[in-house]
């Protein structure tokens, strides 16, 4: 069974740091792309990032670029990211997502970690 544990949300002052980081079960994590998106409440969700099996490659939104950096751990079946620079337009429920095989009804989401923007 694919298991995705977001972990690192909380609530941080404007310009702060956070690192989110998921912990991936049930699959072979190393031939997964895999990606961040968040959900803001009243806004669509959005993809924020993603990383190839190798890490080699990441792509970024333009609204988060220079700000969030993703990274994976193979050995570990880990996916971080770190995001600098906090805004409250940041705050949202953050997932860590895995695209579906050929078949599958939909893409793996894992239950999410809150980040709140407050001073």
């Amino acid at each position: 069974e694919v298991q995705l544990v977001e972990s690192g949300g909380g609530m941080v002052q404007p310009g702060g740091s956070l690192r989110l980081s998921c912990a991936a079960s049930g699959f072979t994590f190393s031939n997964y792309d895999m990606a961040w998106v968040r959900h803001a409440p009243g806004r669509e969700a959005e993809w924020l990032s993603n990383i190839n099996p190798t890490g080699t490659t990441t792509n970024y939104a333009d609204s988060v670029k220079g700000r969030f950096c993703i990274s994976r751990d193979n050995a570990k079946n880990t996916v971080d990211l770190h995001i600098n620079n906090l805004k409250p337009e940041d705050t949202a429920v953050y997932y860590c997502a895995r695209p579906r095989d050929a078949g599958e009804p939909s893409d793996y989401w894992g239950q999410g970690t809150r980040v709140t923007v407050s001073s």
